[in-house]
């Protein structure tokens, strides 16, 4: 993203004594095999590349530029999932770092062949308005369906989630916490 509301770059920014896409990068930690992370432009993969060590990890990081600036997420997850080596992907911002190692083993815990995405949501009575779909794991054959969406200027996650055959997980504060969708989106947020 473009960082408009904090008005500075938020992966970037020091939470707690770390970069806050660290956070996330370390809840990741013997969780996954693979981590692609996507950025706008060539300087901010140079900013990043100079503060995230990948053999800090254990798991292989790449870095990718967006292939369609200024767009939104959807392309980012299009450019993501075009490069990674399994079916499925947990997709997450860069400013969730209260994501845990919990809900990473639960919502994984949840993929099934015949469903395009997992996504979680917050209320029953509205599954797709109170769902998360940047805390969510896609197949990568929504592809054709993410560049189509793109090319018609249809930008919001959610309009690519009705179109998919998608499994919805209740936050239930049990199995997940709704604290782990807590985003940092302004400078009040800190």
């Amino acid at each position: 993203g473009q960082s408009r509301r904090m008005g500075r770059d938020k992966g970037s920014m020091i939470i707690q004594n770390e970069p806050m896409i660290k956070h996330i990068l370390s809840t990741l930690n013997h969780q996954i095999n693979e981590a692609i992370i996507v950025l706008n432009d060539k300087d901010r993969i140079d900013k990043y590349g100079k503060f995230i060590n990948p053999q800090d990890y254990s798991y292989t990081i790449t870095f990718l530029e967006d292939e369609i600036k200024n767009k939104g997420p959807m392309p980012g997850i299009m450019t993501g999932l075009s490069k990674i080596k399994s079916n499925y992907a947990l997709v997450l911002p860069c400013d969730s770092p209260y994501v845990s190692k919990n809900y990473i083993q639960t919502i994984f815990s949840e993929i099934e062949e015949n469903y395009q995405a997992i996504v979680p949501y917050h209320d029953e009575n509205n599954k797709l308005k109170t769902s998360e779909p940047l805390h969510s794991i896609y197949n990568k054959n929504v592809i054709p369906k993410i560049e189509k969406l793109v090319n018609e200027d249809v930008l919001h996650i959610k309009g690519l989630i009705e179109k998919i055959d998608a499994k919805f997980v209740l936050i239930d504060n049990k199995k997940i916490e709704k604290k782990e969708f807590r985003n940092l989106n302004r400078p009040e947020d800190i």
